[in-house]
């Protein structure tokens, strides 16, 4: 599929972390704003905070690479500024989403 698309595939030295930047970016954040922050009590709740985590990363929190704009939001979008805005926990309360009421 990538050999297709001209894209060379370039494997990383064995036991060099920061050859990979955008995982270690992604560590790092999750470390920082998640794990660092929870008694993580067994593998099934570790399991459960890092797909919330994962949620939230993916579909809430603003990206760079996005113009900082949720990978869900449309940036073209206008939105009525007198709404109410609900908030809502995420991440076992550690991390807080916010929205505008429809």
């Amino acid at each position: 599929m990538l050999a297709g698309a001209d894209v060379r595939v370039l494997k990383i030295p064995p036991r060099s972390p920061w050859a990979n930047a955008f995982a270690e970016r992604f560590v790092g954040t999750l470390r920082r704003e998640c794990l660092d922050h929870l008694l993580v009590h067994g593998e099934r709740h570790l399991r459960r905070v890092l797909a919330e985590y994962e949620r939230h990363y993916n579909w809430h929190r603003p990206h760079q690479a996005l113009s900082l704009h949720q990978p869900t939001q449309d940036p073209a979008e206008v939105f009525d500024l007198t709404a109410r805005i609900k908030r809502r926990s995420a991440v076992c309360g550690l991390i807080h989403e916010y929205r505008r009421a429809a």
